[in-house]
């Protein structure tokens, strides 16, 4: 039986992934919506071109506030919100 500090990690790397992911696809359909190069949007968020690269391609790890200059370009930005999940509140109540 898989301990809960075990389940709670596996449901935060999965959530993470899929954000993730959803990140890096929402700033390559806006780029693209918008008829920019990725060194286009580099120049014009004021991060490097192997940034956008990393983003775009799901990189683990990145600066927050170098995402929240790429996103505001689209009038997005990156910020903590609070997820109601039932199924992981019944989790953690046990």
């Amino acid at each position: 039986m898989m301990h809960f500090l075990q389940l709670n990690y596996i449901f935060a790397k999965n959530w993470f992934m899929a954000t993730q992911n959803k990140l890096s696809q929402y700033v390559k359909q806006m780029r693209k919506q918008y008829g920019l190069t990725q060194m286009d949007l580099s120049e014009k968020s004021g991060v490097g071109l192997r940034f956008v690269r990393d983003l775009e391609q799901g990189k683990k790890s990145l600066r927050m506030d170098k995402v929240n200059c790429v996103l505001n370009l689209f009038g997005s930005e990156l910020c903590p919100v609070s997820q109601i999940n039932t199924e992981n509140e019944d989790r953690c109540s046990q």
